[in-house]
């Protein structure tokens, strides 16, 4: 193939690769005049170069395709969905000679007239009864009906070069360079760690310092290199809308994609691993999630289904979610499909939770379709999805609720090749445990330090009143024999699989050092507990440990019975109850005071001769501020010598201090609170250490040092479920406690993309309170995608703003809020809190 031709294919493959987003776009806004004029001028550049280069095939359909693209151009025709469609056919059918150019370095044979007849029909005016249309595997035909379907939300990924605007300047080279540079970064990396290792044996080493450049350097360039690997995820998205739309068509349904965090970035070779797993997530989540238009009706819900894909960073990994709001997983027929095939008994589905019958799912030939479609149904797609995931390093989980949809969770890392690892021993070998896996490390078994437990036959760690099983990585492994006796000293590294936590049992723990991962030996591929291997900084090769496949492989995973009893068991304590860490103390006469330990920024014990008076207020010079002191008895004053217990509370720059006489306790208990007595200054009482406390409420003490101080800052069972979205911490901590003891349940988020994210996983709650001004998603975008639909639409909403205009007011009740409340005015939250949820008290 000379460079001509194979240049052209290149550009032709790029035009091609944005084509379907285009017209998808074009198709929801017929009147974009950029938009039709780039998609014009891509297939207008195939059809001429290709008469240079003598294509006669794939000239005659590009001239075809842009005899109808002219007239839409030109306003002789108007853009209908049919044109639409028959434009995708035809860029199909140029893919596929495309491809067999690529193959062959000529066209293939094949017959286009159809397609051109088809075209040209369209082209005079003509509506032609069937368009000739390229089926491929990994997607339904598109046909010429007039689909009564929305068209999915399609990244514009023509907008910036149809608009105009500074591209960046790029030149184009082969992947194959790119991965020969990897690989020798990779080795430049393995021998930095050779020298490093040799400069820590040698002391006053004349090299140490170059030497030290020179890994500085190294680090640089991998860096760089690392980012030449680097995609957008939304690349790996661009055929799916199109997907989306083929298969609302083919099933009937309304379908709307909802793409999120497109400019999240990962390696390339983990994307080309994740492209086929996502596209049959949301092939399941159309046809199995989403119900059709009339039983939507029939529930109660918006005729159009939603899927959402949404990406992100977290720590070393990306996050993946596909989510739709269809009917959910039917827990009944899991369980009728578990028995009939086998997979467990009723009384051990009778111990598992809902979430790990819905696991099931993820088993080899395991599927609830009631019919085999050309879409899904055979049941063998969600294990295929998950072993792949797997064999990256990743984990995928789901949460589903019958009726409000399924949400898939995919954790996978963000590159394959180089990656920090902590270096480990165990039965005299050492091992590398993926650092982006290890949540912390625990010594156990040297004095008034965590010890090894047993449960029945099984070892656990009980760490700050939590269960996590334990897993000897000697005996695992078979490097020593299993004993009795629980091995009861050494480290412990913490990790977690899905929503289970638990304890890899090491003898040492040397270092953490960047590697090169190389792929595990065939020999060695059916030890799933492998991962790949590495070379150390001495020349040692080790093995490089999975976490997954060790839960698998110890009967913790997801998988089976006796994990899903141990995950239950080590999670219990975990589950989040109403306890609230609470700071004692003494202040003036009367009964013990006590705070949320969470509001004070530091406890002081200030000398008394830096106390200051100005005017009628006390101040200390605090960390070059000027901080103001507030005595929590008002005829308490400071002394003249000796020092005065202050509790600091902080916020950004701002700083109060509050005077006590005596710190005497933290203690963790419930906010159950009597408000009977209630006076300025307290939220209320309750009984802890059998002595009635008193609750401080926070928000009066902080005015009385400072009026303005929230001018400017940017409730289970029968009681009602507040979400709160606020991303301030203090405020958060502030507003919490004060709306619990109103006797409600509150879960908080830090803005409006988690408290999205919980809808998509189907939480449900009474009312939701949001800051304005919060990072990422603010609360008017919040309100805005609430009100779209989905299970919270018809929820009350309340806004909190230290903007409290009238035209601030009217704006937030235009995005969709019930009520608009000033910070911090606890009254009239409390006071909207009860008005808004009236009918449902009433009930």
């Amino acid at each position: 193939m000379d460079d001509l031709l194979a240049d052209f294919l290149t550009e032709t493959n790029e035009g091609l690769a944005s084509l379907d987003a285009a017209l998808l776009q074009l198709e929801r806004n017929p009147s974009n005049g950029a938009v039709l004029s780039e998609v014009f001028r891509t297939v207008h550049t195939i059809k001429g170069t290709c008469g240079f280069l003598g294509l006669p095939r794939l000239e005659g359909v590009a001239h075809a395709a842009e005899n109808v693209l002219g007239l839409w151009r030109d306003g002789t025709l108007a853009v209908t969905q049919s044109g639409i469609t028959l434009i995708l056919s035809a860029a199909d059918r140029i893919r596929q000679i495309v491809a067999g150019l690529e193959a062959t370095g000529s066209e293939p044979v094949g017959d286009d007239a159809p397609l051109k007849a088809a075209l040209n029909a369209a082209a005079s005016g003509e509506a032609p009864a069937a368009a000739p249309v390229l089926a491929e595997p990994d997607q339904a035909p598109p046909t010429l009906e007039e689909p009564a379907t929305p068209i999915p939300t399609a990244e514009p990924a023509m907008e910036a070069a149809a608009t105009g605007g500074n591209a960046p300047q790029t030149i184009r080279v082969a992947v194959d360079v790119l991965e020969d540079l990897m690989v020798l970064v990779s080795e430049l990396v393995l021998t930095r760690n050779q020298l490093m290792q040799l400069a820590r044996a040698e002391e006053n080493a004349a090299f140490a310092v170059p030497l030290q450049r020179l890994s500085q350097i190294t680090s640089d360039l991998q860096d760089g290199v690392m980012k030449t690997r680097m995609q957008p995820i939304g690349s790996a998205w661009a055929k799916l809308p199109r997907l989306v739309r083929d298969l609302s068509n083919d099933l009937g349904k309304r379908i709307e994609l909802e793409m999120r965090g497109a400019e999240t970035e990962l390696d390339r070779q983990v994307m080309e691993l994740i492209k086929d797993p996502l596209t049959h997530m949301v092939r399941n989540s159309a046809d199995h999630g989403l119900e059709t238009p009339e039983q939507r009706r029939a529930a109660g819900k918006k005729e159009t289904g939603r899927i959402l894909l949404n990406a992100f960073h977290e720590g070393g990994h990306i996050i993946l979610e596909i989510g739709d709001d269809g009917r959910g997983l039917n827990t009944d027929r899991i369980k009728a499909k578990v028995v009939a095939q086998g997979l467990a008994t009723e009384a051990e589905l009778a111990a598992m939770s809902e979430r790990d019958i819905h696991r099931f799912i993820f088993r080899a030939g395991f599927s609830t379709a009631a019919e085999v479609t050309s879409v899904s149904g055979r049941g063998v797609g969600m294990d295929v999805v998950k072993t792949n995931i797997e064999r990256i390093g990743g984990m995928v989980d789901l949460v589903s609720r019958e009726h409000r949809g399924t949400t898939f969770t995919i954790k996978i890392p963000l590159t394959l090749a180089i990656a920090a690892a902590l270096i480990v021993e165990a039965g005299g070998e050492r091992f590398a445990i993926p650092q982006a896996g290890v949540l912390e490390l625990v010594r156990v078994g040297l004095g008034d330090g965590p010890k090894v437990e047993r449960i029945k036959n099984s070892a656990v760690l009980r760490l700050r009143d939590q269960l996590l099983p334990l897993v000897p990585l000697k005996h695992v492994l078979r490097l020593e024999p299993e004993t009795e006796a629980p091995q009861t000293e050494g480290f412990v590294v913490v990790t977690q699989i899905g929503a289970q936590l638990f304890g890899i049992v090491v003898d040492r723990v040397f270092d953490i050092e960047e590697i090169v991962v190389k792929p595990v030996a065939p020999i060695l591929r059916h030890i799933t507990m492998f991962s790949g291997n590495t070379i150390l900084g001495d020349g040692s090769v080790i093995m490089i440990l999975d976490p997954n496949g060790i839960a698998r492989a110890t009967g913790l995973g997801l998988d089976g019975a006796e994990g899903t009893a141990m995950q239950e068991q080590a999670a219990a304590p975990r589950r989040r109850d109403r306890s609230t860490a609470l700071l004692l103390f003494r202040a003036g006469a009367g009964a013990p005071k006590a705070v949320p330990l969470n509001l004070v920024a530091r406890l002081e014990n200030l000398e008394a001769s830096r106390i200051e008076r100005t005017g009628e207020s006390l101040v200390v010079q605090y960390r070059g501020t000027l901080m103001p002191l507030v005595p929590l008895d008002s005829y308490a004053q400071p002394p003249e010598t000796g020092h005065q217990p202050v509790l600091v509370f902080g916020d950004g720059t701002r700083a109060m201090g509050l005077m006590v006489d005596e710190i005497l306790d933290v203690v963790d208990v419930p906010l159950e609170m009597d408000r009977a007595g209630l006076r300025p200054g307290f939220l209320g009482s309750c009984v802890i250490a059998e002595k009635v406390t008193d609750i401080l409420d926070t928000s009066f003490w902080l005015k009385q040092g400072q009026p303005d101080w929230f001018e400017t800052q940017a409730v289970v069972g029968t009681r009602p479920r507040i979400l709160i979205a606020e991303d301030s911490d203090f405020f958060r901590n502030l507003i919490v406690p004060a709306v619990m003891a109103a006797g409600y349940d509150v879960m908080t988020v830090n803005n409006g993309r988690d408290a999205l994210r919980l809808r998509d996983a189907g939480e449900m709650f009474d009312i939701i309170i949001s800051d304005i001004n919060m990072p990422e998603l603010d609360g008017f975008g919040l309100a805005r995608a609430v009100r779209e639909g989905g299970a919270w639409a018809e929820l009350p909403m309340i806004a909190l703003s230290s903007q409290s205009e009238p035209r601030d007011v009217e704006r937030g009740r235009a995005a969709g809020f019930s009520d608009y409340i000033a910070k911090f005015d606890r009254d009239a939250l409390l006071s909207s809190l009860q008005h808004c949820l009236q009918p449902m008290l009433a009930r």
